[in-house]
């Protein structure tokens, strides 16, 4: 009997976009995690340091530590995360990922323990770093893809660099500065690259949900509302008399109400995922509202400033750390009860830090410890359901 020759089969090599750590594949992974682990820790201890719990202390001034981390560790750090993953999406291109993106991390993660551990310039170079990389690897994207439209969020970046900048300058006294000065313009930034993004997302969002649903502002408006909101946080951050301030601060937040109102958001009240959104935007023209309020010395500027910061910020950050986490790990856009307990977390630590203190100022410290908990929950939730799902590859089996 003759014998029938075995076929050969050669062992595939696996593809290079499917090599390595999935953790390390795309720029959300990490820097979700990383945004997410300083908001569950950072606020509670910024809390035991300023009721004097512990002795704890960074390298400078805890109050400054406590603006900046939220601004520059936290904030910055989902920025970077969805900048790294989005400008795949625009550009066609590869963004960092594997040792470059493990590096990028690293050096997020060394600056943050460098302000506990190490001489205040350390801290600085580590923190000032991360930001001009990032600007420039987004800025070469886009110009090698054509993709000219978002070039102005690479700006932002470049000017939040100049803020960090300027602010670890005062510190060091190069700079006679206050130091609270560029973390409110960096805030001011930040604001603005959300009002940017989220007049993309979540009218487009909505209507996605919502057949039928035409959502559209002449161009007049958006950029009315847009000019006045830069405008007027730009007079609040280097403190122009009181009366011009307050008057484009009022209807910058009209104009802002107006288009949040343009929306729909009632339409979203059975998709948690969406509302989230909505919800959290509301804050932006409640912010400025308070910010005029406070140029009147009616209420303390804190409550502008954490309406902004708790309110418009943390809520569009667990909104959109979720949806594209879950997008770009393959699952489905259906949040579980946990997540939309995470999104009433972050809504309900806004309220008690802004609102209770205004109604109850006898309540403030109970404000403050109701609003850290709540705040520390949201973020706790949201690593306890995606850190799997973010260290493992994806449902489908794509790069990503």
């Amino acid at each position: 009997m003759q014998s029938v020759p075995l076929p050969i089969f050669k062992a595939r090599e696996p593809s290079t976009a499917l090599t390595g750590l999935p953790l390390l594949r795309l720029g959300f992974r990490p820097f979700y995690l990383c945004g997410a682990m300083l908001a569950t820790l950072g606020v509670p201890l910024w809390i035991a340091m300023f009721l004097g719990w512990i002795a704890l202390a960074p390298s400078l001034a805890p109050l400054l530590w406590h603006v900046h981390e939220m601004i520059f560790g936290f904030a910055v750090s989902i920025i970077v995360g969805f900048l790294m993953t989005a400008g795949k999406a625009w550009t066609g291109l590869a963004t960092p990922r594997g040792p470059a993106l493990g590096a990028l991390a690293l050096l997020w993660l060394g600056a943050r323990v460098a302000a506990f551990t190490g001489p205040y310039p350390l801290y600085a170079a580590l923190d000032f770093a991360l930001l001009p990389i990032v600007a420039v690897i987004l800025t070469r994207l886009l110009l090698r893809s054509g993709n000219h439209r978002n070039l102005p969020l690479a700006g932002l970046l470049g000017l939040l660099s100049c803020a960090n900048l300027m602010f670890h300058l005062s510190v060091l006294g190069v700079l006679q500065l206050p130091a609270l000065t560029p973390l409110h313009a960096a805030l001011a930034l930040i604001v603005m690259i959300e009002c940017v993004m989220a007049g993309r997302v979540i009218p487009a969002f909505t209507m996605s949900v919502t057949p039928g649903l035409k959502l559209a502002a002449p161009v007049w408006l958006e950029r009315l509302t847009l000019g006045s909101t830069g405008l007027g946080l730009g007079l609040w951050v280097f403190s122009a008399p009181a009366l011009p301030s307050a008057g484009v601060l009022a209807l910058a937040g009209t104009l802002q109400l107006h288009r949040a109102l343009n929306w729909r958001p009632w339409v979203a009240r059975q998709r948690p995922i969406l509302w989230i959104l909505h919800a959290a935007y509301a804050w932006i023209p409640l912010a400025l509202g308070l910010l005029a309020a406070a140029q009147a010395g009616w209420v303390p500027v804190s409550a502008g400033v954490h309406a902004l910061g708790l309110g418009a910020t943390g809520g569009l950050i667990i909104g959109m750390i979720t949806r594209t986490a879950r997008g770009h790990t393959g699952r489905t856009l259906q949040p579980s009860r946990v997540e939309v307990l995470a999104y009433a977390l972050a809504m309900g630590a806004a309220a008690l830090r802004v609102l209770l203190p205004l109604m109850l100022p006898s309540m403030y410290v109970a404000a403050l410890l109701g609003a850290a908990l709540a705040w520390s929950g949201a973020f706790a939730i949201y690593l306890w359901r995606f850190t799997p799902w973010l260290m493992q590859m994806r449902l489908d089996g794509k790069d990503g």
